[in-house]
């Protein structure tokens, strides 16, 4: 098999809470071993079954004020007020290497990454197939107070807003399917001539000799 060597993309996957990114984005890295989940920076409390390191990296208020004040982060924002944060550096190192990088992201995050690397950004947002639906998935998965399920449905219209800044849109109706167009996605950007930093090396080669 010809292999042509290709800079990496950052995929951003962004949704309302409850909308289904966690479940779409663990499918995609477990299908896929050259894409690798983009670890942030948060100064929210763990929840249940979260790992250092693994799931979030989680620092202090002053912290995530140095790192940010230092120019280390991609992007960042504040969600419900909490801090959120991609590291430069490990994105960066990734893409020249050739792997491709994933985000969960929201709609400030995503918007700061368009305006640091627009060339390497591919983004999708992810709709739930209704309101009532959405409603049912945040209550389902029992992480969080009446209280805060009924703040993140009263937002949720606000971040679907923002829908029409991204390449994609994804209806995550039906879990098989939604996973299938991510992927589709994914192998489609890989081929964008841009990306293939190795084709003209490729071409040179293949026409030397015609």
């Amino acid at each position: 098999m010809t292999e042509i060597s290709r800079r990496g993309l950052l995929l951003v996957m962004s949704s309302p809470s409850g909308a289904g990114k966690t479940t779409l984005s663990r499918r995609l890295l477990a299908a896929d071993s050259n894409i690798a989940m983009s670890v942030s920076v948060t100064t929210r409390p763990p929840r249940p079954g979260e790992v250092n390191g693994r799931d979030y990296h989680f620092i202090t208020q002053d912290e995530f004020a140095r790192l940010r004040d230092r120019g280390d982060l991609l992007e960042y924002a504040e969600v419900f007020g909490n801090f959120y944060g991609t590291p430069k550096r490990p994105v960066l190192e990734a893409l020249q290497a050739g792997r491709d990088v994933l985000f969960d992201i929201d709609w400030q995050g995503t918007q700061q990454l368009a305006q640091a690397m627009p060339e390497d950004l591919v983004r999708i947002f992810i709709l739930p197939p209704s309101a009532e639906e959405l409603r049912e998935r945040l209550i389902g998965r029992a992480q969080d107070s009446s209280a805060t399920v009924a703040k993140r449905m009263a937002k949720a219209a606000d971040e679907i807003s923002h829908w029409p800044e991204y390449d994609y849109i994804v209806i995550n109706d039906e879990l098989d399917l939604a996973s299938a167009e991510i992927y589709a996605i994914l192998r489609a950007e890989r081929l964008r001539r841009r990306r293939r930093v190795g084709l003209t090396q490729f071409v040179r080669e293949l026409t030397k000799d015609l």
